[in-house]
């Protein structure tokens, strides 16, 4: 049977789910693809592969689109790793540097520099790695790993998972398991069971990834949240409705 290919995310916040992944049968019916988030989302428009944890704004530029799993990388409130680091507060910034790794981070920062903070810095597209250009009053957003390092550099932050919350009063979606087609029902089953296996061994999944940066047990059970439940898709479904219409991808 052919495999199915899936675009996954090496981030420490997927971590849990790729260890429910790996450790589970179902690891001998896919071909894993890995990738930075927008680049996986590009797979999946060019349908070079079958499903990715990408950013959920890549999912308006989809002819069709079917979320995977009871399980996404979200947050309800602060999120640590998605953030604008700036040395002057965000009303100061001239110019804020975009991350050029996830489509949703660039979509919801320009909503929240708009509507929330109600600011308009320059914003800047980037191609390559930028963070020593965070000075001054060039602001920068940063995602994933890169973001928790950058907590120690930065004297404002600006969490952007905090800030929807307090926008919106709901919780975000950053990524989801999304497919470009209908997959097999029974696949879906074993993949989704696989994720909730790995959220079962935070503990190890700890172990595994030494990190005297972060505490990483409380970015796993206290600033991520796994659970793709009714609230997320609320959010989801509220940014996605804010950026259908709009510029923001």
């Amino acid at each position: 049977m052919k495999k199915i290919k899936v675009g996954i995310v090496n981030y420490l916040n997927t971590r849990p789910l790729l260890y429910g992944i790996e450790h589970s049968p179902i690891m001998s019916s896919i071909e894993p693809v890995p990738d930075y988030p927008a680049n996986i989302a590009r797979m999946l428009l060019d349908d070079t592969i079958d499903i990715g944890l990408v950013p959920i704004a890549v999912i308006p530029k989809m002819k069709e689109y079917y979320l995977n799993t009871g399980f996404c990388i979200g947050c309800n409130g602060p999120v640590s790793s998605v953030c604008i680091f700036s040395e002057v507060p965000i009303g100061e910034a001239k110019e804020v540097l975009l991350d050029y790794q996830s489509r949703t981070s660039v979509a919801l920062a320009k909503v929240l520099l708009r509507d929330h903070w109600k600011v308009s810095p320059r914003l800047l597209d980037t191609k390559t790695d930028y963070r020593s250009q965070i000075r001054g009053t060039t602001a920068g957003l940063v995602i994933g790993d890169r973001a928790l390092e950058q907590r120690k550099v930065s004297p404002y932050i600006y969490d952007l998972g905090e800030a929807w919350k307090a926008y919106t009063g709901l919780p975000f979606v950053f990524a989801a398991w999304v497919s470009n087609k209908p997959l097999r029902p029974d696949f879906v089953q074993a993949f989704d069971e696989a994720n909730r296996e790995g959220l079962r061994h935070i503990e190890e999944v700890v172990a595994a990834n030494p990190y005297p940066i972060f505490d990483l047990h409380e970015y796993y059970t206290r600033y991520i949240s796994y659970e793709l439940d009714g609230e997320k898709r609320k959010g989801l479904e509220k940014f996605l409705g804010l950026i259908s219409t709009s510029v923001f991808t």
